[in-house]
């Protein structure tokens, strides 16, 4: 399962936009360092589902009436504060914690209503800019940190007659979540000594922001964007080459819970919502607040952040095995019973993968379910493909 991680500064807002995206109970309070241990829990991607292909819905779980939500790891962990690659605030913890995490939401409190360790001020004294560079600055002195710890190591091997620089490289940096491939790439852009003895600190630190920015893609959440300031959006979009997803984390949070409790019809990532249960002028008066931001904004922007991140930073799409090419079912008559985030590009054989192991190793050919038709090998899968995997196995 793809991990998403939440990054940002403390009182940003990520233990309300766990929440929010997960439906968890945790801790969520307007002070630094809410969040202690990390929190793990299941989220979702929004796609369209198969089913709209035909004549019925197919009933799944997590399908609601043709959307379909994909589960993804969601991480949130304690808030980063000026110095956290040093070990101030719970730093050390927090950036270890990132290592596997596929992609990070970089949670920003556009509002500008916190200073930089996360304590609450007037909306509009904080530059929300200031919030996007300083993380991205922490994680990458963390990193070349951590490179640097082990670099002395490097050195000891470089005696070895059968010494390669890049596989050292490779086996340190595999270490903190980049894979052989990452570690290649980076290291065909840059220009470095070959002899480790010979590399100083900027080699180490640009070595770092390379694999960092490869292996750790972020998209910027601007969340309170519904107090921030007059341009304040438009200044953060202006100041990176990021994606950047206006967001209400409390709004979020507001709209799931009602859902919950039979006041509204909702399913995350909707753009509108509809009142639907008794309620109070207070509420109304809440709800309508609450419409304005919807309608501005194309929805609350939580749904979009994990959108964005997953189906075009990471760049996934959606592939469902079944067994019944024709039914679309599996063993047991369920109708699209999983859905499988796959790298673009992905075939047949990468689908059988990931399935399971033994299905890859047994992979016999594949079946279009659409078109009930044979598909090749070096096949490229599409968003939404239905596909029976044959395979000494299994069906």
């Amino acid at each position: 399962m793809l991990t998403v991680a939440l990054a940002g500064k403390p009182n940003a807002g990520k233990s309300t936009f766990y929440t929010a995206a997960t439906m968890a109970d945790v801790d969520v309070a307007n002070y630094p360092f809410t969040t202690i241990d990390a929190n793990r829990g299941v989220t979702a991607v929004r796609t369209e589902c198969p089913c709209l292909d035909r004549d019925e819905r197919c009933g799944n779980d997590r399908c609601h009436d043709g959307i379909r939500y994909v589960p993804v790891e969601l991480l949130d962990v304690a808030g980063l504060v000026p110095g956290a690659h040093e070990g101030k605030g719970l730093g050390n913890r927090f950036l270890d914690e990132l290592t596997n995490a596929d992609v990070i939401l970089n949670v920003v409190d556009a509002s500008g209503g916190t200073n930089a360790e996360g304590e609450p001020v007037a909306v509009g004294s904080r530059d929300p800019v200031a919030d996007v560079d300083f993380i991205e600055e922490e994680m990458d002195l963390w990193l070349a940190g951590v490179v640097a710890d082990n670099w002395e190591g490097v050195e000891r091997q470089s005696r070895s007659p059968d010494f390669d620089l890049d596989e050292a490289l490779t086996a340190m940096l595999t270490g903190v979540g980049a894979t052989e491939a990452d570690v290649a790439a980076v290291l065909r852009e840059l220009e470095y000594p070959p002899d480790p003895k010979r590399w100083g600190d900027g080699d180490r630190e640009a070595l770092a922001r390379a694999i960092r920015r490869r292996t750790k893609p972020m998209v910027v959440v601007a969340n309170k964007a519904d107090i921030a300031p007059s341009g304040a959006i438009d200044r953060l979009r202006a100041a990176t080459d990021k994606p950047v997803v206006p967001a209400t984390a409390d709004g979020e949070l507001a709209l799931r819970r009602a859902a919950e409790a039979g006041v509204v019809e909702y399913d995350p990532g909707d753009s509108a919502f509809e009142v639907v249960g008794d309620v109070s002028d207070e509420q109304r008066a809440g709800l309508d607040s609450l419409r304005a931001v919807t309608e501005r904004f194309g929805g609350t922007g939580v749904q979009a952040a994990l959108n964005t991140a997953v189906y075009d930073l990471l760049d996934r799409i959606t592939a469902y095995p079944v067994q019944d090419a024709s039914k679309w079912t599996d063993g047991t008559g369920t109708v699209l019973p999983d859905a499988f985030l796959l790298p673009r590009g992905s075939t047949p054989p990468d689908l059988a993968y990931a399935v399971h192991t033994d299905i890859g190793d047994g992979y016999l050919h594949a079946v279009d379910a659409r078109s009930n038709r044979r598909i090749g090998e070096d096949h490229e899968l599409t968003e939404g493909d239905v596909i029976k995997v044959v395979s000494t196995a299994g069906p």
